[in-house]
């Protein structure tokens, strides 16, 4: 068993990741509504059987029909027969396979001659009463052979869950995988290649699984794609996973393009020495499906038509419409290379800023995130709507940083008095508290804590505002805001 989690990301709240929240919502709502009702019902239905002398007519010629019929399943129930705590799954086993269901329904199994026929009769027709209508195997793929054609559930399937385990984990990797994906490919297309990638692997799992019985379902398909979409996202730059391969675990930093083949190879292998229960080329169709997304998008975008321009661009346009090619083919490092030109070109022009400091984020610990952030904070213009810019920025800028943030006395200083204005009042804090250790005798710090002590008087804060007091009489005991805070 191998898998890796990727340390790199963190999700914004300025920008979440709404999709993906969406997706898991269904999930979880799907599971916990009809599913667990459907559960519940089947849980009295079962402890009716157990109580009965069902379990010892019908579950060993069951293991015995599995074992005539070479089902992939015959090992497994052998196991469980002998272990009395998992013949229940030994009984959903059986209610999967239509054609002892059959047999036992046309008394086959248990003889109209056997003395037993009539008390079994009985005890199973109150048995079948007890049981809910169906669900999970009405809307996942069902796998034997001489089940009808059902195309809508190569999608339903990829929205149920087999035990809370298996949801918890599936949506712990949706999470860690869809919200990088959905940022990078945008709302609209993450979605439609999530349901593509589902369709995908829903296709492999016929083809693998078709006809030896059994269903399929879960969201580990999908979200087997949205890991490759990940790879091919970030292609060769490293990034730190946590992985475990069987019962050793660590963390490894390496390009996440190499993940993708290792990936795969895991689930071809899984696939040959691994338990029968669990759907490995169902993740490996969505692991291709994925691959094969990502390399056709950049070629489709490519081929939209491109109006030629009538005169030759200026250098500005140039950078943007460059920008623009390669944040579509998803090399975000040479997009934030022709962004960080416009922004030079025009440095108070706020949505060329804002692709600018979007497309640098997706690499935290690059110089160009640090250059995108200082240029924000150095607009000139000081409306409202600025300043609430300035803030958005700021606190992803702070989230997301690495090792750390890049800020200078003078750009502290200047965010202080724009947030103080602007009722950011905690943040400005945190920014004067932050030069106060960094660089208390700084010019630009005595600024800093005036404004701040000046915003907080007048907003009404005054306990706060004195707080800075002893700063303000050590550092600047003759400025007028300290003469204003001494009793």
């Amino acid at each position: 068993m191998f898998y890796a989690i990727p340390l790199e990301s963190k999700p914004t709240w300025r920008n979440p990741p709404w999709v993906t929240l969406l997706l898991i919502l269904i999930n979880v709502a799907v599971f916990f509504g009809p599913q667990r009702t459907e559960e519940k019902a089947e849980e009295r239905a079962n402890a009716y059987y157990f109580s009965t002398s069902l379990p010892e007519w019908e579950l060993p010629p069951f293991v015995a029909h599995l074992e005539q019929t070479g089902s992939r399943f015959a090992k497994q129930a052998r196991e469980a027969m002998r272990r009395k705590n998992e013949r229940s799954e030994l009984m959903r086993l059986m209610h999967s396979e239509r054609k002892f269901e059959a047999r036992l329904h046309a008394d086959k199994v248990i003889l109209p001659s056997d003395p037993r026929h009539a008390e079994w009769k009985a005890l199973r027709a109150d048995y079948e009463r007890m049981l809910p209508v169906p669900f999970t195997s009405r809307w996942a793929l069902d796998f034997a052979d001489d089940a009808p054609p059902q195309p809508a559930t190569w999608l339903t399937s990829a929205f149920l869950h087999s035990s809370t385990g298996h949801l918890i984990g599936n949506m712990l990797f949706l999470f860690l995988f869809g919200f990088t994906v959905e940022l990078a490919l945008g709302r609209a297309t993450y979605l439609g290649f999530y349901i593509a990638g589902a369709l995908g692997a829903s296709a492999m799992a016929m083809w693998a699984y078709g006809g030896r019985g059994g269903y399929g379902l879960g969201a580990s398909g999908a979200i087997a794609a949205l890991m490759a979409m990940y790879a091919l996202i970030y292609k060769l730059r490293r990034i730190r996973f946590f992985y475990q391969f069987f019962f050793y675990f660590n963390y490894v930093t390496a390009p996440a393009l190499i993940l993708l083949p290792i990936w795969m190879v895991n689930e071809v292998v899984q696939h040959v020495t691994g338990h029968a229960g669990v759907g490995y080329m169902t993740h490996l169709g969505g692991l291709l499906t994925g691959t094969l997304l990502m390399l056709l998008w950049p070629a489709a975008r490519r081929s939209q038509p491109v109006v030629a321009p009538v005169k030759a661009p200026d250098p500005f346009h140039g950078h943007v419409e460059r920008a623009t090619q390669f944040s579509s083919r998803l090399q975000f490092d040479r997009a934030a290379t022709e962004w960080q030109a416009a922004a030079k070109l025009r440095p108070d022009d706020q949505p060329t800023l804002r692709a600018f400091f979007n497309t640098a984020r997706l690499h935290p610990s690059s110089d160009a995130f640090h250059r995108a952030a200082k240029q924000v904070f150095r607009l000139k213009d000081s409306s409202e709507a600025t300043v609430e810019f300035q803030h958005e920025c700021y606190k992803i800028y702070l989230d997301q940083a690495r090792p750390s943030v890049r800020l200078k006395p003078r750009d502290m200083g200047r965010l202080v008095a724009r947030f103080g204005r602007g009722g950011h009042l905690d943040d400005a804090r945190r920014l004067c508290q932050a030069m106060l250790a960094s660089a208390p005798d700084d010019g630009a710090t005595i600024d800093a804590l005036t404004m701040i002590a000046s915003c907080e008087w007048h907003a009404g804060q005054r306990e706060q505002a004195l707080n800075w007091l002893p700063q303000l009489q050590k550092l600047a005991p003759a400025h007028p805001v300290t003469r204003m805070l001494v009793p």
